[in-house]
Formats: structure tokens, sequence, C-alpha cells
């Protein structure tokens, strides 16, 4: 329990209190149980994450292949077409792994005494009769969404002596099983789209027994493929499928595929002008259903229709205002064709392309128009797909402007599903309060990792943290946007790691928390490369994240298109910190590549080396630029002539390594597929400038150039750069000049008290340096603000002061959203016995302000502190509401510089 005193109570009062009897109140029983709950989800995820595949036997143990044999596969000609194609690839897979192959069969092979059977329930004969014989315990499947159980069985039948069933509650459940097997024999489902080679491996053994996955947590998961312009359209029209010009069935079929092989069910196509309409080709909806993948549309494109591609009229008579009948038509046209099939259907209603509604010209007139649409499509839902329209799945995605409507009353039916989106930059931007919650169609999300639209674009690397992912998506899950969850990964690569972790999320919220990210790098590098470089990689791609969420590399210039170009804010000091962190990372590539096996290469220049040397040699480009204009403003002539070779020289590294990407990897397999931002002028106004080199100054007397200056520790140590967890000055002699007293992070806390409901939990890996901090559970009530000294979960830091007086306290936040509704983001501050007063960050979604917060990754909030004497001193934070994240501290007097917007390199 806490102290009476708490202040003086140095420990965590809390980390095992579940384990200690003393009285339990409501609050203690409410965290007692969210603990136990982690805990043992925490448990699940890691025994189904257990080898239960390997190259040894054991007793008891199925042979998959051994002896350069491999046992076959069969299936059921009555079931799903789908389990036919799973079937195939797991054959594949073997082959892949143990050089053999098994064969494929519809009936079981004459003298065969073991196989590996695959089915789904109530569609295969031979498991059924299993079943039926007491064989086999499908009660776990039935009635069950999207889940499998993989068993090995001894002696089912006369004839077989033992068998490695997969049997699936549904068709996807029956394929996420045989990928499952896939995965456990080592074949990573990025084999084909990052060219990961499993290592081989003699013999393949499945240890006994039974184990069932699913159901998921999320009921439709799935990708947006967009802004396909520069990558995935070009690669497909011109390298992989050259007969179509374009996106087509071949390049869907590796799509649909992939999502199965990452549990996913659910896709949005590409829908850009460049790109041929996905039901234009008329084989693309059958082949989505044979591969069982749901097919839905974006937020801008409603009943299944790629405006952009499909409504020729003009673009102003896309209004349902003014021509309902020829919209109503064009609907009913795509319903009529498509409704045999399993789609999400989206509802509602914006204009051509990601633009606003046409017809209505004020709030309350569109939202009467948008209740009319939802109730006509509805009625053709009802018309041609199901009678009971309830039973179809269906959307309301509350994008952009549609989300003001939303909130201002508009009325979506009880079934439809609302889905929220992010603010294009990872930050969900509204929550389902407690009286939303209750709806039958519950809730969703549409999140980026790519963006193409204002203020800055990013659609060249995908640098959005799996941290950030797991914060947002875990708090809007706790919220009940459990439905569907949508993400827009560009042209999906090189968003390969981002894109698999989400659906992870997705598919096991639990897999994945604030207690075991650390491991989730590592985890996924050991599977792509092995074991001996899991820690190692894993390490270079945090930092990857860590650097550049602080400023994304499609984001380095400080001002925003249409203003007028200036240099970045930071000091001399801070580029070369920023510079000498980057040259470090790719310094720890070379190693890993010269051990790698041939085979592995190419995987490892797609999802590890070209990220991190590109973004390298982005900020070597930009900031050795501004680093000579520096230089030739202060007339040294030698050192401006040192920069700009380093710009020139990291422009000329990263066109060739690109080139490379796209001519040389893989034997030119990803011809087109990378473009460096911008690739073009299209879109200027919501895009990076071109960017700018230095003259060639290589024909004056030669300087030596190289690597980046490394900063002395001197240096480190008096710039805010270096950012360890106390940065401190003497006092100066003015008391009113300006003065860092400390700059602390969030998770560098001395005590940590737990009141209320909720705790101060550290996110690991969220940050724009370490971690950050933020309160848990997210559902945990609000703490009233007369209680919030009493109540309140807090966090205390000692501070030394130099002298009594005034102090200013800026608190580093990430830039979410309010869980409530037009609410500000708060939290409250203290110093020593004093009460705590409220410290508000208006919202201001859209705006000057919360542009420059997702370009920086913070949002700012100061205050002040009174401090009575010279001396430690404690500064407290109260967390009285959830959805705050608390990355850094900075005590201080007089203002900040400029450029202090925090670390940028380690």
């Amino acid at each position: 329990m806490v102290a009476s005193d708490p202040r003086k109570n140095k420990s965590d009062p809390f980390d095992f209190a579940p384990l200690i009897p003393f009285p339990f109140t409501p609050m203690i029983r409410l965290r007692a149980v969210w603990f136990v709950v982690s805990f043992f989800s925490a448990l699940v995820a890691r025994a189904q994450t257990m080898e239960w595949v390997t190259e040894t036997r054991s007793d008891g143990d199925f042979v998959l292949a051994d002896g350069g044999k491999a046992t076959p596969v069969v299936y059921s000609e009555t079931d799903y077409k789908v389990v036919s194609l799973a079937a195939e690839d797991l054959a594949r897979d073997i082959e892949r792994v143990a050089s053999v192959r098994p064969a494929v069969a519809t009936t079981l092979p004459a003298g065969a005494d073991r196989i590996v059977l695959v089915g789904t329930l109530g569609h295969s004969p031979q498991i059924d009769e299993w079943v039926t014989a007491g064989k086999l315990d499908p009660s776990a499947l039935r009635g069950a969404w999207e889940s499998f159980i993989i068993a090995t069985v001894v002696d089912p039948s006369p004839t077989i002596k033992e068998a490695l069933v997969i049997v699936g509650s549904d068709r996807r459940g029956t394929a996420f099983g045989i990928y499952e097997l896939s995965q456990a024999l080592g074949v990573s489902p990025w084999h084909w789209w990052a060219d990961v080679a499993p290592a081989h491996k003699a013999s393949l053994f499945v240890a006994a027994g039974t184990r069932r996955f699913g159901p998921p947590s999320v009921r439709y998961r799935g990708i947006f493929i967009n802004d396909e312009d520069w990558g995935l359209e070009p690669w497909a029209a011109k390298t992989f499928e050259p007969e179509r010009h374009n996106l087509g069935p071949k390049t869907y079929a590796k799509v649909f595929e992939l999502l199965l092989r990452l549990k996913a069910n659910t896709l949005w196509p590409a829908m850009h002008a460049c790109s041929t309409p996905f039901n234009a080709i008329p084989e693309n909806a059958k082949l989505a259903d044979n591969y069982a993948i749901v097919m839905g549309s974006s937020h801008a494109e409603p009943m299944l229709r790629n405006n952009v591609g499909e409504w020729t009229a003009p673009h102003e008579e896309y209004d349902y205002l003014h021509h309902r009948n020829q919209v109503h038509a064009y609907w009913e046209e795509r319903v009529r064709e498509n409704g045999q099939y399993e789609n999400l259907y989206t509802l509602g209603m914006r204009g051509i392309h990601d633009s606003g509604m046409q017809g209505p010209k004020s709030d309350p007139e569109r939202i009467q128009v948008l209740e009319q649409v939802f109730a006509d499509q509805r009625a053709l839902l009802q018309a041609h797909v199901n009678p009971t329209v309830e039973q179809v799945p269906q959307i309301f995605c509350a994008y952009k402007e549609v989300l003001s409507l939303y909130r201002q009353g508009l009325k979506v039916p009880d079934d439809v599903t609302i889905v929220w989106p992010d603010d294009n930059f990872g930050y969900i931007r509204n929550f389902a309060t407690p009286e939303q919650r209750p709806r039958s169609g519950g809730f969703g999300v549409y999140y980026h990792i790519s963006y193409l639209g204002a203020p800055l674009s990013y659609l060249w690397l995908c640098t959005t943290p799996p941290a950030l992912i797991w914060e947002e998506m875990s708090k809007a899950y706790d919220f009940g946007a459990q439905r569907v969850w949508i993400l827009n990964v560009g042209d999906i690569k090189p968003a390969e790691v981002d894109l698999e972790f989400f659906l992870q999320l997705a598919w096991n919220i639990h897999q994945w928390d604030n207690t075991n990210l650390p491991r989730f790098l590592p985890t996924w590098a050991a599977r792509e490369f092995g074991p001996s470089f899991s820690r190692e990689i894993g390490s270079i791609m945090q930092e990857y994240y860590e650097l550049n969420y602080a400023r994304k590399p499609e984001h380095l210039q400080w001002w925003l298109p249409k203003e007028n170009p200036r240099r970045s804010p930071l000091t001399e000091e801070e580029i070369q910190s920023r510079l000498n962190a980057f040259a470090s990372l790719v310094d720890r590539l070379d190693p890993i590549e010269a051990k790698l096996q041939p085979e592995q290469r190419d995987a490892f220049f797609e999802l590890v080396a070209y990220p991190v040397r590109g973004s390298a040699l982005a900020n070597e480009r930009v900031f050795a630029t501004e680093m000579y204009d520096i230089a030739q403003s202060q007339g040294d002539t030698a050192e401006a002539k040192s920069w700009s070779s380093r710009a020139r020289k990291a422009s000329a590294e990263l066109e060739a390594a690109t080139a490379t990407y796209n001519e040389k990897i893989a034997g030119g397999k990803w011809r087109g597929i990378m473009s460096l931002e911008p690739a073009d002028k299209q879109w200027s106004s919501m895009r990076i400038s071109a960017p700018r080199l230095p003259p060639d100054l290589s024909a004056s007397p030669e300087t030596p150039s190289g690597p980046a200056k490394k900063t002395s520790p001197d240096v480190a140590a008096k710039t805010p750069s270096s950012f360890s967890p106390y940065v401190a000055e003497p006092a100066a002699a003015d008391p009113h000049a300006p003065l860092l007293v400390a700059a602390i992070e969030a998770e560098h806390f001395d005590t940590k008290f737990y009141r209320g409901a909720g705790s101060w939990q550290t996110i690991p890996g969220l940050g724009r340096t370490q971690d950050s901090m933020a309160v848990y559970p997210t559902t945990s009530p609000e703490i009233p603000a007369e209680a919030v000294g009493d109540q309140a979960p807090r966090l205390d830091y000692d501070v030394t002061f130099p002298a009594a007086g005034e102090y200013n306290i800026t608190v580093y936040l990430i830039p979410t959203h309010p869980i409530k509704p037009n609410a500000d983001l708060e939290f409250y501050v203290g110093c020593d016995t004093d009460a705590p007063h409220r410290v508000a960050v208006p919202e201001k979604d859209g705006s000057t302000e919360w542009a420059q917060g997702v370009l920086n990754a913070t949002r700012i909030a100061t205050t002040t502190l009174t401090v009575p004497s010279a001396g430690v001193h404690l500064v407290s934070i109260y967390g009285n509401t959830t959805g705050i994240v608390l990355d850094k501290l900075v005590v201080h007097r007089g203002p900040l510089p400029a450029s202090y917007l925090g670390p940028v390199g380690r």
C-alpha cells in the first residue's frame, strides 16, 4: 500500500500487488484483474509461438519429411478452392525447406499409411468421417470464426496409421492453418514479397499433440493498396505483369497469398487513376473469392465502386442531391454483379478521389443527404445480397470532413461498423464513447503507414515505429474498435515490417504489449535471417525507427509547400549528432552482410540495408547541404568544399542504392518498385521539394572528406542532443538569464505511484529517443480535478534547482489525440506538496500546430513552477486521464532555443 506520506516512499508500491494478501478494494481488484488477464494472455501467445516443427525427431513426432521423402498432402474436391491453393503452397514450402516435394492429392494415396489431411469442417468427407469416429474433436471449432486446429492423430482409419490433420472452422480458418504450418517449417510469409530464403532442413518432424488457433481478435483485417503510382503499379505494368500493362490477376494473386500467410482476410484494392479498377477485370473478383479474400473499397469508394476509373460522367454529376438516379444506378450495377461474393461494403459518399461531397452546401444538408444515402444503399444490399440486410458486412469510414458530420449528429444504422480514421500520420482521431460502444455493428480503424497529403506526404520508406502502432491500435481496441482494421500500406514494399506487426496485433491483440515489445524486432529478424543475427538486426531496426521517428526522411525540410524555403532549426552540434548516429548505424550493416549466406542477401537488402542506408543518406544529403551553407556564410571555403562533397556523394549513393533495388536485387525482380520522394511533380502542394545540392567544388584544391565528424564528449555533454537522463548547467549569475536545469526522459522517473484504477507504464521504443510513459489500462476512468492530487497516478522526478524562483517546465508529448471528442490533451503538474495544476494542449486538429506536431513527432506544453529554495525538489506529473503519452520533461528558466525539440540522435 502507499505510505501515509507517499512522497517519502521511493518504491513502486504495486509491482507484485496481485501476489500479496491485503484488502482488495474495488480499485485494486480492477488492477489485479488487468494484471492477471495480461499475464495469462502473454503466456498463451508465447505457447503458440514455441517451436513445434523440428529437424530432430522425438518419440511420438509426426514425420513430415525425412530421408528424401515427404508425406503426401490430401484435401477434398468438395472443399473450398482456397484449400487446394493453400495445399499446393504447402507442398512447395516443404520443398523449399527440405528439397523434397510431397504429392498433393484429393483422395487417400494407395499404399500410404501416413498423410497430411487438410480440410474445412463440414466440407471434407474424410475429416467429417474421422470426427464421427471420435478420432478428432472439433468442438472448439464449431461456430468459431476463422479458427483452426493442427493435430496429430494415431490410427485414424484401418489403412492410415498416423496423420497430421489441419481442420478449419471455415474456409479461411483452414487456409490459415495450412500457412501456419508453413511458417512453423521456417517459411516466412515474405518468402516471395521480400525474397526471404528459408533455412534448409534435411528432415521435418511435427511434435505430437493438438494446437488450436483463433478466433482472431479483429473480425476483418486487411490492407489498402494506395498511392501506387510510383511503385506497385509501374512495377506490375512493366516487370511482373506486362501483358496487362497494369495491376491485374497475376499481381493480385500474390497479394492474396501474402494476406493469407499473414492471417489477413480483407483488401481495399489499388484505386488511383494509373491503375485499372479492380472490378474492370472480370477475373479479379472470382480470384479474390478463390482465395477467400473479402473485398472492400476505401472511404471514398462506396459500394465497391472505383470512382476515379469507373465514374465516366463529369465529376460534378457525382452528386446525390441533384443526380440521385444516375448515382443510384451506378451503385446498383456493382452490387448486382458482385453480390454473390463475400464483400465488406463501404456506405456513405464523398467526392471523386478523396474529395468532399458534391451538392449539399451546409453540414445539416450533408447530414440529411448522407442519411438518405445510407437508406438507399442498404436497400440495394437487401435486394441483391441478403434480404436480412443486418447480416451484410457494412462499414462507414468517418474520414476527414465526414468525422465532423458524425460528431454533429449523423445517424449511422446500428449494425453498420463505424471505422475511425487516424490523422494520416498514425494518431487515431476518435474513440467510441461509453454511450456509443454498445452498438451492434461495433467499430474499426483505418490506419496509415504511408500517405499522400498535407502537410507533407511520406511515400518512400516506412518509418512508423511498431511501438506507435501498438500504442494506438491497442488503445483503439480497448475502446471497442474490434470489428475492422484496415492499414494503408502504399505499395506494400518497403512496409513489410510494419504491415506484419499490424496484422499480428489484429490476429491476437495480446501477442504484443508494453512488456514484450522489445522482443518483436529480434523475433522477426530471427525468422527472416536466423538466430545468429536476430539481436543485432533487431537493435539496428529499433534505432532506425527511433532516428526516423524524430523526423521522417520524407520530411527533411522545415517549410511547408508554398512557404519560403528555410533551413532546419537544428544547431550545428545537433546536426553532427544526428549524422553521427546514422553513420554508426550504417557501420553495423557491413559485418552482418559479410556473414550472411548468399541466398539471404537480397532479403537483407530489401528489409534492412536499403531502409537504413537510404534514410542515412537522405539525412546526409540534406544536412551536409545545410552545413555547406553555414560554412559558406562564415567564409570557410575548405569546410564548405568538404560539406559540398559529402552532400553530392550522399545524393549519388542514394540514387545508386535505389537503382540497385530496381535493377539488380533478386535478378531484377523488383524493377520499378522503388522511387525516391518526390518522384515527380504530381501533387506538389503536399510533397517535399526536389533536393537542393551545393555546387560541385571538386575542381578547387582538394580538401579531405570522410565520415561525419565525431562530436567530442565535452560537446555532447553540453548540447541538448545528448539527452542523458539529467542534463544540468551551473547557475547563471543573472537569475533571469536562460538556464537549462534538467532534461529528463519521461521513463527516468524516481518514483511511481499507483492511484485510482490505472498506473503510469513504460512504452518501450516509442519516443524521439528511448521510451515514453502512458497511463494503463487505457479505459481507466478520468479523475475529477478536485481529486487529482490524491487519486491520479503520479510520476515523481527529483530535480536539483540552483536557486529559488519561478521556473518553466516544458513537457514533450507524443502527438496523440484526446480520448474524448473535442477535448484537450491534459495532465497535471505539481512541485513538492503544492496542489497540482492543470496543463492543457488544445487538439487543434488540422491546424499549423497539429501539422508541426506530427512532422516533429511531438506536441509541447509549458507551465511554471514556483520553487521555494535551492536544492532538490520533487516535480510531479499526474495522469488524470488516459491517452496522454509523455516523452520528455525539460525544466528551465527563460525560453528554450527554437531548435530545442528534443534529441535527434543517441
